[in-house]
């Protein structure tokens, strides 16, 4: 079918009319709930070499185990990896792209990078790519690879990385000067779905040299491997039929790759090159590396003469004149065969131009229409990179336990990874923080990722937060699993946050609320609170730890690991984790109250969670009167504490927990005011240093917040200095103060500094990849504009500071927040010199028209200058730019404010209750 429409039912309806707020209250209806649509995506791996899953050596050095050179050759367990790559939604069935430019000593199946032990500031990719568009059922995708025409330098990389110090720059592929002439293709991947099962493929590479140059293009398709490893799978088959490529699969069926010319077919078996690789004869002459061995050293001889196996591919070599481009086209799809004029004829040309023109409608009526064209750009980029990034995730942590010989049950095995996490069982699509860095979920990551999938695909949002409480992935105990180096790792508890966050957003586009979705989640949710009560308060005083709490180095000490002094040490942050947490699960059940009465007792009970967290952070002295600051403190076996004083966002999370109250929810439980103030009377000091329910603010709100105006005036005055925190691109997370004045804390004869670091990490720590020491990372900024719009709704427009500190200027706490939007958004905005602040010194980036408007979005960014750092791909948080822009392109102030729990950015309001 064409035209953009599709079955569903009785119905016929748009293909991306995806859920979504527009403008004010206009919604656009749900197109589609058929998981038919979605089966076909982008759900293959930018990297699974050098991954736990992969890693079956006795020491856990995964990246050394299975690195890049063993990738072309060896087999994998469980995953895939590919170029622009798409497969089914169970990863059976996979196709990626290839490439050789002649003179490369290895054909480009995958992405190169280094590992975490080759870089001098950990694991980064080496290659240019960017996700520029795609849609919720990835109707439409495109994506463009900078592909060098001269050899890529693969041990000049590997080499240099080596020799800087952590002091120096990462070396990157374009230091090589390997596009200084323009000698590269632009290569273009773009699918359109005619049907859930008939994809169109086109890509086009373009020269931008000056030269004639020879592209070898291989479009390939493979099976996953799943019938090497003793469990009785059946072998699936790729053959040739004519001059197209059958793969026929027990489950899938038959597909057909059909290609628009008649090309060389290439079959081989996904199968390892023992011979290479172990020095062990192999299964079958037709192995893995097979068409890199026959297209770059001529052997024809390592692909299968029959043309059978379970991984093929078509060969094109194109000559691309200089400044020109060619095309090629190709079809997966399960329809029968027909004549190839038929299938890359006009309506071939018809299907990519109507989805290509679907996808422009979409964010047409989808972004807000007051914005600037740049505004759109990063808007849809970061969107498209968020559809991109997603990944099927197959991980059977007992299986894999025992195939490295270890007995889930056994007690003597104390340091093999994840041990205690045998029910695990992961087998689903999921969102990836960044697909060649990060190609594993991990849990406060994929709560941030879910906000903006919220904003394009709020089905797909609520999914991703349910997997992470689903049985098979939820410990029995209550916890939610981190990453996959250690399951066991303590993420911030933000799954609360995240899931009420997106049924606002769903409920707002859907015009009704999943009190299931919510139901559901709440009661999961009770599970992880509770371990969090019992396992993270080690004391039952209300003061929590929890390691490093995603953070890495922001600490004095490794906080993952055990303290260099006799103590334990209380955690701000996870204190202040854990009062946004209370605050979190009161927000939904006053929310499921309004709909389902039954729930008075829970959301007393929350409150005063809360309350005792607030007392305990006062009493137990986390708060510094004299800086007017929150501090980690170091409790000593004597009963002393001492402050550890590095000024950072550990002491600006308790701001953060801070929730409003509509007066008309709260007159629905007369009780929960009424035995919040008795409890302030028999702690009148408390009630003095936080905000609570015992008082209203502008349009009758109640609040709940860590601090008082006094406290909010004396922290925000730090948070908006430039000396400070303020950067000209948000919020930095470490002081700018200890630049000149590092924090120094001695534990016996050793000394731990703390100073402030602008771009990577000058440490180890955490493998180096993080640097929490002065970047600014988005995901924190985007919890602190929150809790500003909610402060500002409770004190209203007479409630000012200077904005910055020392300016003269003085703002609302509206407009505060919309100004750290600004400079956030600034990052990846063109300034008036025509320059993007991520693309730092990069001056192919800044000034060539062929990659100034291609945006990478970045981890975390340079706390001063606002340069885009460590993992670059779409590193799912900073998707939230998205939300940045949108929040602030709906509503003013003052529409804002009126509104209040009815406003248009439901992301960002307190609780409320709607007739």
């Amino acid at each position: 079918m064409l035209g953009g429409e599709h079955d569903n039912g009785a119905m016929r309806l748009p293909l991306e009319l995806s859920p979504m707020v527009i403008t004010s209250k206009r919604l656009i209806s749900t197109p589609d709930t058929s998981p038919i649509w979605r089966k076909w995506g982008p759900y293959l791996s930018d990297r699974q070499w050098g991954t736990v899953r992969e890693d079956y050596s006795e020491d856990g050095t995964a990246w050394e185990y299975f690195p890049h050179d063993h990738a072309r050759s060896r087999a994998y367990r469980w995953g895939e990896d590919g170029i622009a790559g798409i497969s089914d939604e169970r990863q059976r069935l996979c196709f990626a792209l290839a490439l050789w430019n002649g003179v490369d000593p290895i054909l480009k199946e995958r992405y190169f990078g280094l590992t975490n032990n080759e870089g001098n500031h950990g694991e980064d990719v080496k290659e240019y790519y960017f996700y520029l568009d795609n849609t919720p059922t990835h109707s439409f995708m495109k994506m463009l690879y900078k592909y060098p025409q001269q050899a890529y330098p693969y041990e000049k990389i590997v080499q240099e990385n080596r020799h800087r110090s952590r002091a120096e720059p990462e070396y990157e592929l374009l230091d090589t000067e390997i596009f200084a002439e323009n000698r590269y293709f632009d290569v273009i991947i773009e699918y359109a779905k005619n049907s859930p099962e008939d994809i169109l493929v086109e890509i086009t590479a373009f020269n931008r040299g000056d030269t004639a140059a020879i592209l070898h293009l291989l479009p390939t398709l493979w099976f996953r491997n799943t019938w090497s490893w003793g469990d009785g799978s059946e072998r699936p088959v790729i053959r040739r039929r004519g001059e197209a490529i059958v793969a026929s699969h027990p489950e899938l069926g038959e597909r057909l790759l059909v290609c628009d010319q008649v090309v060389p077919l290439l079959f081989t078996e996904n199968e390892t090159n023992n011979q290479r690789l172990f020095g062990t004869p192999n299964f079958s002459p037709y192995v893995k590396d097979a068409f890199n061995e026959h297209v770059i050293h001529g052997r024809a001889e390592m692909v299968n003469p029959e043309e059978v196996g379970t991984k093929a591919a078509a060969h094109y070599v194109l000559e691309v004149e200089p400044g020109q481009s060619q095309t090629i086209r190709l079809r997966l799809t399960d329809a029968l065969p027909v004549r190839r004029d038929a299938l890359f004829g006009r309506s071939f040309t018809k299907i990519m131009a109507e989805r290509r023109s679907g996808a422009d409608n979409f964010y047409a009526r989808l972004l807000p229409p007051n914005l600037d064209a740049d505004d759109r750009l990063i808007m849809r980029q970061a969107l498209a990179g968020m559809l991109w990034s997603k990944q099927f995730y197959y991980f059977d942590v007992r299986t894999w336990l025992q195939e490295h010989g270890v007995d889930p049950r056994s007690r003597t095995f104390g340091n093999i990874r994840n041990l205690s996490w045998s029910h695990m069982w992961n087998s689903d699509v999921i969102s990836m923080p960044d697909k060649w860095e990060y190609p594993w979920y991990a849990a406060w990551d994929l709560a941030f990722h879910a906000i903006p999938l919220a904003l394009v695909d709020s089905s797909f949002a609520k999914a991703q937060l349910e997997l992470m409480l689903d049985e098979y992935y939820l410990h029995p105990n209550g916890q939610i699993p981190a990453y996959e180096w250690n399951f066991g790792d303590v993420n911030p508890p933000v799954h609360a946050w995240a899931s009420f966050f997106v049924y606002e957003i769903d409920k707002q586009q859907q015009g009704r609320p999943d009190l299931y979705f919510l139901r559901q989640s709440f009661n999961k949710l009770l599970m992880n609170f509770t371990w969090w009560v019992n396992r993270k308060d080690l004391t039952g005083r209300n003061v929590f730890e929890g390691g490093f709490l995603g953070l890495d180095n922001i600490g004095v000490f490794d906080r993952s690991a055990p303290l260099p002094i006799a103590g334990s040490l209380e955690q701000a942050d996870g204190t202040a984790w854990m009062a946004l947490f209370s605050q979190n699960m009161l927000q939904i059940v006053l929310e499921l109250e309004t709909q389902e009465p039954g729930y008075q007792g829970l959301a007393i009970q929350f409150a005063q969670h809360f309350c005792r967290i607030a007392l305990a952070m006062e009493q137990e002295g986390l708060w510094d009167e004299e800086d007017g600051f929150f501090y980690d403190q170091l409790r000593l076996p004597d009963g002393s504490a001492t402050l550890l004083k590095t000024r950072s966002l550990v002491g600006l999370l308790p701001i953060c927990a801070t929730l409003v109250i509509e007066r008309e929810l709260l007159d629905r439980i007369p009780g929960l005011t009424e035995r919040i103030v008795r409890f302030l009377q028999r702690f009148p000091s408390l009630a003095t240093t936080i905000s609570s329910l015992d008082r209203q603010g502008v349009g009758g709100r109640y609040m709940l917040a860590m601090v008082n105006e006094g406290k909010l005036r004396r922290v925000l005055a730090r948070v908006l200095d430039p000396n400070e925190f303020l950067s000209d691109f948000g919020i930095r997370s470490l002081s700018r103060a200890h630049r000149d004045q590092p924090y120094t804390f001695r534990a016996g004869s050793t000394d731990f500094t703390v100073e402030y670091e602008p771009a990577e990490s000058g440490s180890g720590d955490f493998g180096g990849n993080s640097n929490w020491r002065g970047p600014i990372w988005m995901p924190i900024n985007m919890l602190l504009i929150r809790a500003l719009r909610q402060f500002y709704l409770f004190y209203g427009e007479t409630f000012t500071v200077e904005c910055p500190t020392g300016s003269g200027v003085r703002m609302n706490l509206y407009q505060v927040s919309e100004e750290i939007a600004r400079r956030l958004v600034g990052i990846f905005r063109r300034g008036s010199d025509g320059r993007r602040a991520v693309f730092g010194g990069a001056e192919k980036f800044q000034t060539d028209p062929h990659w100034c408007d291609n945006l990478l979005f970045y981890e975390y960014f340079h706390g001063d200058n606002g340069a885009g750092i460590g993992a670059s791909h779409q590193t799912g948080w900073t998707g939230l730019v998205a939300t940045a822009i949108a929040a602030y392109a709906k509503a003013s102030a003052k529409q804002f404010l009126e509104e209040g729990a009815q406003a248009v950015a439901p992301a960002f309001v307190g609780a409320r209750h709607r007739r």
